[in-house]
């Protein structure tokens, strides 16, 4: 643990938080690591009460950015000091900086991994909202990544700055720390949940500065992105990552030359795939081509691997064959002018588009069945009837 310290900082983003921020920082200093924090244009007292302590950094921003935006500043402060690691948590109290030692002794099991700290949700004062928003933000994160945690809210975490220094992040706000764990869990690196304590005060003497309706609206507007970013790349990537000599060797052997299914059937669920891969269904493709290939009994592998086909190479390709297919069924020219737009546009253009994509899915899934029918005819050697 002696070596984090030497490379860890703590960062405290804050917003209108004199009463709090004080004692959250005398608390922390007994640890001995540097402390950043990040004053998010307070406009009560803050500066006054962080001038009292001159062994603590402080940035402070003109205007109330948003936490994604202090953080942000924080964060890329610490990497340009050439830190390894970076350790954040609220001003409002929430957090126990006691905990600090739960996040050094985790990183030396798991160097380099993001651990977000893990609260009791059954604590004390914990408000019945905020229960329910954290178990809606871990669906999605598991919808969005494949992986599984028991708290994606929490702000308590530790980045490993040298692994998330390239992401591209674009949120500023509350749903910063939704964004950066999905896109560093995308990038390969090892988010998991630390268990920590949490305080949440009596409801009279809470300060929050999270808006129900506006943060919530943008949180699921993030996830809404994100699950079409996963679906449309991340998992299409990640399959095809995984496709080892040997996997796929092995794909061909259990699906195709050693099946007990006919030409046909094998032919059948790749036309359902590809087809179900370019009908404009987003976010549902895999799941109906499942269950479509349960109901027709065709084979769910093939079927799932051929729906794939809507791999980022593939999707500029696919978007102009949907669009210029409906452009030849209704009889238009193939044309789009910025100068054109307007509402109308759009809405005749996305008929244009829906009704062109299921037309062209359809000739993309015959003319992959028929191929696949093909070939298998001339490279699948019948089996011999044994006597």
């Amino acid at each position: 643990m002696e070596e984090h310290l030497k490379n860890t900082i703590i960062i405290i983003p804050t917003y209108n938080n004199a009463t709090t921020v004080g004692g959250v920082i005398k608390r922390t200093l007994p640890f001995g690591l540097p402390i950043l924090v990040v004053n998010d244009g307070s406009t009560d007292n803050t500066p006054e009460v962080l001038s009292q302590f001159p062994e603590v950094r402080v940035i402070h921003l003109l205007k109330n950015k948003g936490k994604g935006a202090a953080l942000k500043a924080g964060l890329k402060t610490a990497a340009k000091e050439n830190f390894r690691y970076a350790i954040t948590l609220d001003s409002d109290g929430q957090h126990y900086p006691e905990d600090i030692p739960v996040f050094l002794n985790e990183i030396e099991k798991t160097p380099d991994a993001l651990l977000v700290g893990s609260r009791n949700l059954q604590a004390d004062n914990m408000p019945g909202k905020n229960t329910f928003a954290n178990k809606f933000s871990n669906f999605w994160f598991r919808i969005e990544t494949g992986k599984k945690m028991g708290d994606t809210q929490s702000g308590y975490r530790l980045y490993p700055l040298e692994k998330i220094k390239n992401l591209k992040l674009f949120t500023g706000k509350y749903e910063f720390e939704l964004e950066i764990i999905v896109q560093s869990a995308w990038r390969g690196v090892n988010v998991r949940n630390v268990p920590v304590r949490v305080y949440y005060p009596p409801e009279g003497e809470r300060v929050s500065h999270f808006h129900p309706w506006r943060d919530f609206t943008r949180i699921s507007l993030l996830n809404t992105v994100l699950v079409l970013i996963a679906l449309l790349w991340y998992y299409p990537w990640k399959t095809v990552r995984s496709l080892t000599k040997e996997n796929i060797r092995k794909f061909i052997r259990n699906n195709i030359t050693h099946s007990t299914e006919s030409n046909g059937r094998i032919a059948g669920a790749v036309m359902l795939g590809v087809f179900m891969g370019i009908v404009p269904v987003w976010g549902y493709q895999m799941m109906i081509a499942f269950l479509l290939a349960h109901l027709l009994k065709l084979n769910k592998v093939i079927t799932l691997v051929a729906s794939n086909i809507s791999i980022p190479p593939m999707i500029p390709i696919i978007l102009f064959g949907s669009y210029a297919t409906g452009a030849r069924l209704l009889g238009r020219a193939l044309n789009f002018s910025v100068e054109n737009m307007s509402l109308e546009f759009v809405m005749s253009s996305l008929l244009q588009y829906v009704l062109g994509s299921i037309v062209f899915a359809m000739a993309c899934g015959l003319v992959a069945g028929l191929l696949c029918y093909m070939l298998l005819i001339i490279f699948r050697k019948p089996k011999t009837a044994v006597l």
